[in-house]
């Protein structure tokens, strides 16, 4: 699908950034990839905030224990979106070049990538749960209520992993409305059961945080058979067959490899900090595991949309880049960095606002509310600077074909950094859950600063398109 944007060589120069472009074809384009993208997430994010609310009604524990189990279900996110962003990253220059082929072939690639990747960590946590939940914290009831829910979720892994990366490969030609019927879908299953099977409602058996799993896998398989429909019977874009899934190309192979695995890495390395975060906060109690969980599902809902641009910006980058209108990508590049500090000062804004009217429906602790109280204004803040640099470096910067990069820089700044700074914070220092916390989100403002460098250098543009 062409937009009849304009290719006229822009020379004059605000400073660092090329002059913003005027063409309203481009900012309806980003709008609508990034809204789109941003209610999938919402959906998406409302599911597990769902969980949240309902088990935090219900116990306090199973709360706990879920929020433990769910920094699990994150690592295998950040490994899934990790095969997911590499496929969209190459996918959309070729998807620049219409080469359906070549998408395909990478595509089946990566399902096979990420169903060992699923197949290895449901293997991990079935056969050594209790050691697993034990690294985050040494409360042996909150690790039992972990276990149960642990027990059935971890086989919703393969379905995770198939769904989601179909669902970048659709994004990355720009199909993104089966994403937001796949995530509605799985918020009315998942609401739905949750109020039968948590409680114990119309007669159905009380399973507290094992019902809460029990949903969440009914969920993730539906999920599966809608896209599994979608591709087979309704896409016109890529008209995948099942015999596609066992065509294989080297060339093909050694540069998604050479393009995806520095995102996969760069996730892994997330995903594993964000399990040592909460292995930092759990340490220093129940209360700061349920004020951490409940700040986090938050967040993500109210920054659906900074998730969103950086998924769009890299779509649009990378399909530019393969139409070969270098210079038009810079004048994209300049407009989106203005895009994102508008949306990152909405957000955190809105995070500002809502706090206490969201925590009000939490039954847990004073103590626990307070602190997530305070955990929320942090992030009201540092959502500004995640709504910069995020999209920068993991949609403009990686869809513009540099992935080794924003490997090196969150590896650097979480674990060189961060990590270090909250470990003596918590345990050498022995300094309050909230300061920990700050010190554990301080990297979103200091890597504003890398990106704002990086982006405008344009050294990032590079055709990986055959």
């Amino acid at each position: 699908m062409q937009y009849g944007f304009t290719d006229r060589i822009v020379s004059q120069k605000r400073g660092p950034f090329l002059k913003l472009t005027k063409d309203r074809s481009f900012y309806l384009w980003f709008f609508r990839l990034t809204l789109t993208i941003a209610l999938q997430n919402l959906v998406v994010f409302s599911v597990n905030l769902a969980d949240n609310i309902m088990l935090g009604a219900y116990q306090e524990t199973s709360l706990s224990g879920v929020a433990l189990v769910n920094q699990i279900q994150f690592l295998l996110q950040m490994l899934t979106m990790g095969v997911g962003e590499g496929i969209v990253v190459l996918s959309s220059q070729y998807w620049g070049k219409r080469d359906i082929t070549s998408i395909k072939r990478i595509l089946s690639g990566g399902l096979r990538v990420g169903l060992v990747i699923a197949a290895l960590l449901w293997a991990v946590v079935f056969f050594f749960p209790h050691e697993v939940l034990s690294l985050f914290t040494p409360d042996q009831a909150v690790v039992e209520e972990g276990v149960r829910y642990l027990r059935i979720i971890c086989f919703s892994y393969f379905f995770f992993s198939y769904t989601n990366i179909l669902l970048c490969a659709f994004r990355s030609v720009e199909i993104v409305r089966v994403g937001i019927v796949v995530s509605l879908s799985t918020l009315c299953i998942n609401v739905c059961l949750n109020s039968l099977l948590i409680f114990g409602n119309l007669g159905a058996p009380r399973l507290g945080a094992a019902g809460a799993a029990v949903a969440t896998l009914t969920a993730r398989i539906v999920e599966s058979v809608i896209v599994t429909v979608y591709l087979f019977r309704v896409d016109r874009k890529l008209q995948f067959h099942p015999t596609d899934f066992l065509k294989f190309d080297v060339l093909l192979f050694r540069d998604a490899v050479r393009t995806g695995a520095p995102v996969l890495a760069s996730n892994a390395i997330w995903g594993l900090a964000m399990g040592t975060q909460t292995a930092i906060l759990g340490h220093l109690g129940a209360q700061a595991i349920a004020a951490n969980s409940i700040a986090a599902t938050v967040f993500q809902i109210l920054s659906v949309a900074a998730y969103g641009s950086a998924s769009a910006s890299c779509v649009i980058i990378g399909k530019t880049i393969g139409e070969g209108r270098t210079e038009l990508v810079k004048q994209y590049a300049a407009t989106m960095q203005i895009l994102f500090l508008g949306i990152g000062l909405l957000t955190g804004l809105a995070l500002f606002s809502v706090k206490e009217a969201i925590l009000s429906v939490y039954a847990i602790s004073e103590d626990s509310k307070v602190l997530a109280e305070q955990f929320l204004t942090i992030l009201s803040v540092t959502s500004i600077g995640t709504a910069y640099q995020m999209p920068v470096l993991t949609g403009i910067v990686r869809g513009g074909g540099d992935t080794s990069f924003v490997f090196l820089n969150d590896t650097i700044f979480m674990w060189c950094i961060v990590l270090p700074a909250s470990t003596a914070a918590a345990f050498l220092f022995q300094l309050p859950p909230v300061i920990v916390f700050l010190c554990l989100k301080s990297d979103q403002i200091l890597k504003c600063f890398v990106a704002v460098v990086k982006v405008n250098r344009y050294r990032w543009i590079r055709s990986l398109a055959r």
